[in-house]
Order: structure tokens, then sequence, then C-alpha cells
């Protein structure tokens, strides 16, 4: 949805009413359709997301390295001692559909397959806390469209151009948006919440085990959708990050610009050359050649 920069999604809004509003007519701008065939084109993908979410809770789905599947069901059914229920199942929905995209299931790049489990696991259980309209739900789902638009343009959404900060970050940026919209936040208070996201994931590497989307990546979609949560809940509650997002995410771009090749998705350097890691690596070779 095709905003080149916040500052110009916030000058929409104006009229627009919301960042959802704002990207749909945009969306209808650029390709002739109309409110209600984007609004349908958006239902279908977040029917996708709920199907993703629902496959990986059942807890039966592996990857084929065996590496990955299971950990959704197990944090669903724990006893969220720590932080409550509603924060256990965003954890569990973003390892539900990470999960799932391991295992090569259907899910929606949310902005990449890779980081698919961050926007669902936030937005959904959101909106089923709050017990939010479905229109509603498809219009944050807009916003979080019209933020990952943002940071395409200002720098990227590739862990090999950028490291993971441009998948998970960006999947943080994008869900604390959508989460603040959902709430009935501001537009304003929507781009704080993404600052805030984006900014705790600056710097995240790209160093997948074996070059999988399975380690750490499944793990990450959780704590990319928790750093989202506490960004949507700042900005709730009124804390402005000094720096504005359209900068935000240029400065993200700089950063993966700055990594070595060795941290971006080249399964050269951090986890991936531990020794556990490598073992994994070789584990899930074995499996791949024992397959076929």
């Amino acid at each position: 949805m095709g905003y080149g920069s916040f500052a110009e999604i916030l000058r929409a809004t104006g009229s627009a009413g919301s960042i959802g509003e704002a990207a749909v007519l945009r969306e209808c701008e650029e390709t002739g359709a109309t409110r209600e065939a984007v609004l349908a084109r958006l239902e279908e993908a977040l029917d996708v997301m709920q199907a993703a979410v629902a496959s990986g809770m059942r807890g039966e789905i592996r990857s084929r390295s065996g590496i990955t599947g299971g950990d959704a069901r197990r944090v669903a059914e724990g006893p969220a001692a720590l932080a409550g229920t509603t924060f256990s199942q965003v954890i569990a929905s973003a390892l539900a559909v990470a999960e799932v995209n391991a295992a090569m299931g259907r899910v929606v790049a949310a902005p990449t397959g890779g980081a698919s489990g961050v926007l669902p696991g936030v937005l959904l259980t959101i909106a089923e806390k709050l017990k939010a309209p479905r229109e509603r739900v498809v219009l944050a789902l807009a916003a979080a469209g019209a933020m990952g638009g943002v940071i395409a343009s200002k720098a990227s959404l590739s862990g090999a151009s950028s490291g993971c900060q441009a998948e998970v970050g960006a999947g943080a940026a994008m869900a604390a948006a959508a989460a603040v919209e959902l709430a009935g936040g501001s537009p304003t208070q929507a781009g704080h919440a993404a600052s805030l996201a984006l900014q705790g994931q600056m710097g995240l590497v790209c160093d997948p085990v074996g070059g999988l989307v399975e380690v750490p990546c499944v793990a990450r979609n959780a704590t990319g959708a928790a750093v989202a949560l506490a960004g949507a809940e700042m900005a709730l509650a009124g804390v402005e990050f000094p720096i504005p997002f359209d900068q935000v995410a240029a400065a993200m771009g700089a950063v993966g610009r700055s990594l070595p090749p060795s941290l971006r998705e080249t399964a050269m350097g951090g986890l991936a050359r531990t020794p556990a890691g490598r073992d994994l690596a070789a584990s899930a070779e074995r499996a791949r050649k024992a397959a076929r």
C-alpha cells in the first residue's frame, strides 16, 4: 500500500481518519479497485493468518528437518504463569504461524515468510481480546501493510539485505501500529508504537542455522511479537519516541547496510556458527538426505 513515508500517511489520515482507511483509499487510487474489493483481499489474507494459527496450535506439524514444531501448542497449553493469558496467546500464535511456515505450509508474508508470525500473533489475539468487529481488524491489517510499505521505501524488508531487523523487526513495527489502531489509538500513537518496536529490534542479525528458516527464526517471531506488544502498550499509555518513524526506518536501513555478510542470511555467523548450531545443521542435512 503505497506510501513512501509515515509523514505522508499522517497527512492522509487528516481526511481518511485512520491509517487503515488511508491505506485502503491509496490502494483504490493506485489499482482502480473498489473499496469493497480491497477489503475483500485483506479479509482473505486475514483468513489465511487465522488458518495458520489454528494449524500451528494443533501441534501436529513438524518441519522437514525435524528441528521445529510443536512449541506453539506447548505455550498455548502452558500455565501462563508470568505475564498472563493474553501475552501467552500472542506468543503461542506467533510461534504457530512461524512453525507452519517452517513446515512449508501456507502463510501470509508479513512482511516475509520468515517473519510471518509476528503480525498475526499480535493482531488476532488483540482482536479477540477486544472483541473487535471484523472490518476493524481488516483495517488494522491495512494499517500494518502501510507501515511495512514505509519500511520498504526507507530501508528494506530482506534479511539478506539488512538482517533480521528488516524481517522480524519490520513485522514488530507493523504489528505494534496495527494493535494501536485496533485499540482506538491515534495515528500519531501508532507511529510511536512502530518506532518503539523497530528501535527495539534494531541491529538484529539474520543467522539461520543450516540456512533454514527455523532456528532462531521461529522463536524470533515470538520475541518480535513481544516487542510489538511492548511498543503498543507504551504508545497507548502516552509514551512518545523522540525520533520520528521515518528516521527510525532509515536508520534501520543504514544499520543493515553496515552488517557484514556473515550476519545477513548466509548462515556464516552468529548462532549458525556455534557448536550446537553446526550440529543442528548437520542433523538437518542428514534428515534431508534420508527423506530423498
